[in-house]
């Protein structure tokens, strides 16, 4: 079966590849004399580089993109309101996509200088593309993957009616040595918060940065397409934005800046018509706001090579690629417009409510957590020593009767300061750190009571205050926050008092250090005041103590350390018919549960013993599967991280 694919760019490339790696006869036709260059670079998240990497068939490939860790968003005057860890995304330079795309292609597979033109019908069923060069190509299947102004969706749908251009982009690429290090894999977004004005960069080398200005048209447009024309009407909207901002524009060259009239238009019923289909822009166009256009192109030559070399009837393999992409596309052409109308009109919208279209949202269903037949008043603290070695027993829980509990975590407010501590023998630092040294040995969990010596906390409630400023925005993110600091304190001798370690925690655990910074000064405190508040009124003193309530009536009671079968056995007394789950004691498994386990978690979620856990995480490492990091009193054992190469 000879396919014949319009359009030689990303989409038409990567279904070249996939097509003929499943033995189709591929024919390949850019308009374009010699490879497509046009453009400059784009954000891509590494689903689409798996892909790539799924179409060369061999993972270390495809070393292309350069990795962005993380999302800034500020105002003009510097102050910054979002800032966000990115997981798995690249900005990646056209022109180095393109050549790698054109490396798996064979030669002779790409007809270039063919300038779609019309198709040759037999009846309702095209046969032949016919190019303004005079060419023709003859062939069963007719994809259009020529972009957002496709001729191949014209010919078979008829014009589309596009949206009106209410937001212009320049684009450009700076070669900007001077930008920090620490600029370097950071996406940086300087939006107006009184107008339709945004300015932002991000690192496509370690010394270029592509960047662009979106505006609104009706405010101010370009009347002088000249580099020096285009020039001047930057620094004149961007007058107001920070140095940074300026240091960019001067360090570009614009002879090679566009200005790209974003728009969009509503999807169609359909991708196909006879044997003729649609895909990547030409099938489905949104707004930029969303970064998606790139990796959309490349799921689409995905799925669609996956259904033609599964079903004999192309038009099935068509009907099922639609129902497979629809809902997804859908979802982000509204995205595009939501954002669109949030950036012309930002006075209408918080800080706080601004979404970020590189972060999956995964909300947990509250509604849910409501209806669990346990909830469990969970009062524990970021330095407490007692609550770290009972995190085995926490995480066990969480698997083998999670469906039944609901734990609701307070903060207790374990030490205001040294001089107002009097609880118990420990008076001073240092008979916290010996402490901590005889915790470690009695309970098997790695505890480094040198950060006591180092670098001493003196209170745990700036600590407790930044877990419910991460509560404000995401109650399980919250938890894998808090994990993360008792990590930091316990493990790696990190005073966590100090904002950097509090803003890393929060940036490892996808939180928004900028907002967590913001409310930790002006709502987390009266939040961490109420939990105080909640303690005393139910007497609670000792930590870690858990509250078992059904009905809103506490049913039982377990304060400081316990054994596991002391919780089992409270669940069996309030549900005698509880089934526990069993646990899948893969490693592999377990790991993409939590991205990181003591020896003493693993031994007690897979029931080995200690030195049986440690010979298999031995094991792991050697082979490369896990991390790790040392401490004096034992080891914590890490998740590798996604490669994106």
């Amino acid at each position: 079966m000879k396919v014949v694919i319009i359009g030689g760019g990303i989409a038409g490339l990567t279904l070249g590849g996939f097509l003929l790696k499943k033995d189709f006869d591929v024919v390949i036709n850019e308009r374009a004399d010699g490879m497509p260059v046009k453009g400059h670079a784009f954000l891509m998240h590494t689903d689409g580089l798996a892909v790539l990497q799924e179409l060369q068939g061999q993972l270390q490939a495809a070393p292309i993109g350069k990795r962005i860790d993380s999302f800034r968003l500020k105002r003009p005057d510097g102050a910054e309101i979002k800032h966000l860890k990115l997981d798995s995304w690249l900005c990646i330079k056209r022109v180095e996509l393109i050549s790698y795309l054109y490396s798996l292609v064979p030669a002779n597979r790409i007809k270039e200088g063919r300038e779609f033109s019309h198709f040759l019908f037999d009846g309702e069923k095209a046969v032949a593309a016919v190019f303004a060069n005079g060419d023709v190509e003859y062939g069963d299947i007719f994809v259009g993957a020529d972009g957002g102004n496709s001729r191949v969706r014209e010919k078979i749908f008829g014009k589309v009616k596009f949206t009106p251009v209410e937001v212009k982009e320049i684009v450009g690429v700076a070669k900007n040595s001077s930008v920090s290090t620490d600029e370097r894999s950071i996406f940086t977004k300087i939006q107006s918060n009184e107008t339709g004005l945004a300015f932002g960069y991000i690192p496509a080398t370690d010394s270029e940065f592509v960047w662009f200005m979106q505006y609104d048209p009706t405010i101010s447009d370009v009347t002088n397409n000249t580099p020096e024309g285009l020039k001047s009407f930057c620094q004149k909207l961007l007058r107001k934005f920070p140095q940074e901002v300026h240091d960019v524009i001067e360090a570009n060259n614009f002879e090679s800046t566009y200005t790209w009239n974003t728009r969009d238009f509503e999807l169609l019923p359909s991708f196909h018509k006879g044997n003729v289909v649609l895909m990547g822009d030409a099938a489905h166009l949104a707004l930029p706001f969303t970064s998606a256009g790139t990796t959309n192109a490349i799921m689409d030559a995905q799925v669609l090579s996956a259904l033609l070399g599964l079903y004999e009837n192309p038009q099935v393999a068509f009907r099922n690629y639609y129902e497979q992409r629809a809902t997804d596309l859908e979802n982000h052409v509204k995205l595009g417009r939501d954002l669109k109308k949030i950036f012309l009109d930002p006075t209408e919208q918080e800080d706080d409510e601004i979404p970020v279209p590189l972060i999956s949202h995964n909300l947990e269903d509250k509604a849910e957590a409501r209806n669990k037949q346990i909830q469990i008043i969970y009062f524990t603290d970021p330095i407490c020593s007692t609550c770290w070695v009972m995190q085995p027993s926490l995480r066990k829980l969480e698997i083998e009767y999670g469906r039944y509990l609901n734990i609701e975590y307070h903060m207790g407010g374990m030490l205001p300061s040294w001089e107002t501590y009097t609880k118990g023998k420990i008076k001073e630092p240092l008979d916290a750190a010996r402490h901590w040294e005889e915790v470690a040995v009695s309970h098997k969990m790695p505890l480094d009571g040198d950060v006591w010596i180092e670098d001493p906390l003196h209170s745990s409630y700036p600590p407790s205050i930044a877990f419910k400023a991460a509560q404000i925005q995401h109650n399980l993110k919250a938890r894998s926050f808090l994990r993360k600091m008792q990590e930091m304190v316990f493990i790696e001798k990190k005073n966590i008092i100090k904002w950097d370690y509090i803003a890393q925690a929060a940036l490892e655990t996808g939180l928004d250090a900028a907002r967590l910074l913001k409310d930790f000064d002006l709502r987390a405190s009266d939040l961490f005041d109420d939990d105080l508040k909640l303690a005393r009124k139910l007497s609670i003193t000792t930590f870690p103590t858990l509250l078992f309530t059904t009905g809103g009536e506490i049913r039982a009671t377990l304060r400081g350390f316990q054994p596991y079968e002391k919780f089992e056995e409270i669940i069996l007394r309030l549900i005698p018919d509880a089934r526990k789950d069993n646990i899948n004691t893969d490693p592999n498994h377990l790991f993409s549960l939590f991205p990181t386990l003591t020896t003493k978690e693993f031994a007690q979620l897979t029931n080995r013993s200690m030195d049986e856990a440690l010979e298999v995480l031995q094991e792991l490492y050697l082979n490369l599967k896990i991390g790790r990091y040392d401490s004096k009193n034992g080891i914590i054992w890490k998740r590798k991280p996604r490669t994106l190469h």
